[in-house]
């Protein structure tokens, strides 16, 4: 299973949610203004509140879930790309050098 894949769909699940939440709220402050109990002024203040509260905190959900996925990964054993990149240098320093050794002894 591709990990970013895997990642990606659940940071799309948190926005999902996020605006179905945001939607229904909309509704709530619909019906209270309807009712007469909020004036469209005060709902809207609410509602952009909220709003904004909730797009905090899906950036929020959004780092926390990249930092469990990279303390899951890292318990896992799975290298991050910076050490497999210094490990393709050394491999390739090392390559080098024992092709630079064949080449001593065939002269």
């Amino acid at each position: 299973m591709d990990n970013n894949n895997w990642l990606q769909q659940l940071m799309m699940l948190g926005i999902g949610t996020t605006s179905l939440m945001a939607e229904k709220l909309r509704q709530v402050s619909d019906e209270l203004v309807k009712d007469g109990k909020l004036n469209p002024e005060q709902a809207r203040a609410v509602m952009d509140d909220v709003v904004q509260q909730l797009k905090s905190e899906q950036g929020n959900w959004e780092t926390q879930m990249q930092r469990q996925m990279r303390n899951m990964m890292q318990d896992l054993g799975v290298a991050r790309q910076s050490e497999v990149d210094e490990l393709r240098g050394r491999i390739d320093r090392l390559e080098r050098q024992v092709r630079d050794l064949e080449n001593k002894l065939w002269r």
